[in-house]
């Protein structure tokens, strides 16, 4: 019995690689997709730092630069990118053909489909990041976060969250063309909490408060944190993880597999 139950569990482990392999595959077959999470939140880097002013200190903003501001912007575009354009409507698609339902009565759970999903869009959040970070380096000279470690949890736990918000938005979206409008209605709010029109630090302050209470919000503030030397505060990490529990447990609530 015990060896029979442990080549089962090698099976499935071994088919949910085979399904991380195959929606790796898919994924690189869309190119669009990539762009957005890959290369266009790095270009929007690239054409406000070619802005002269963008690149001259600024007393009102501690010293720093706008340029400075917006490597960490740019990563989080990425990370709502992917959390809310790319990854919900390959969930609620799978869903809505009866891709999950088939799967169900095979070795493979559908829930290593959805692994393999939030691990991939994970990936290029990673990837996009390091591109930012990397870009604005070499061609801004902007100095990379002098707290790295602060500056990984910070990342992780916003990737976190906004994957789970577009699991959530799948959850409870019954057609992917239902899915793409919520996500996009609630895109537009997320890239102001992120400080894509305007770098959260700039805000006034009443504003600044009310934004630090999303995912968003706060994460761009321990991410500037750490970007200076300082560990995260741990108040703006808290509701990081927070909102990242909360949108976890609502997607698993309300998911159907069809």
């Amino acid at each position: 019995m015990t060896t029979l139950t442990r080549g089962r569990t090698t099976a499935v482990k071994g088919s949910a690689v085979a399904v991380l392999k195959t929606e790796a595959r898919l994924i690189l077959r869309e190119p669009a997709s990539l762009f957005w999470v890959l290369a266009f939140p790095t270009i929007l880097l690239g054409i406000l730092g070619a802005i002269p002013s963008n690149r001259e200190h600024d007393a009102d903003l501690g010293g720093l630069r706008v340029v400075d501001l917006y490597v960490p912007v740019a990563i989080l575009l990425a990370v709502i990118t992917a959390g809310l354009q790319a990854m919900p409507p390959v969930l609620t698609g799978y869903r809505e053909r009866g891709i999950l339902r088939r799967m169900s009565s095979t070795p493979v759970r559908p829930g290593s489909l959805i692994g393999a999903q939030i691990a991939l869009h994970g990936a290029a959040i990673a990837v996009s990041a390091l591109i930012a970070l990397a870009v604005g380096r070499i061609v801004f000279d902007v100095a990379l976060p002098r707290q790295f470690f602060g500056y990984l949890v910070a990342l992780a736990l916003v990737t976190l969250a906004a994957l789970a918000l577009g699991a959530t938005i799948s959850a409870v979206c019954r057609t992917t063309k239902i899915t793409q409008a919520v996500g996009s209605a609630v895109f537009f709010p997320a890239m102001f909490a992120s400080g894509v029109w305007l770098p959260v630090a700039s805000m006034p302050d009443v504003l600044q408060r009310i934004v630090t209470l999303t995912p968003l919000g706060a994460a761009a503030q321990a991410l500037d944190e750490a970007a200076a030397g300082e560990w995260p505060g741990w108040t703006h990490l808290g509701v990081t993880a927070l909102w990242a529990v909360l949108l976890l447990a609502a997607a698993r609530r309300w998911f159907k597999w069809e």
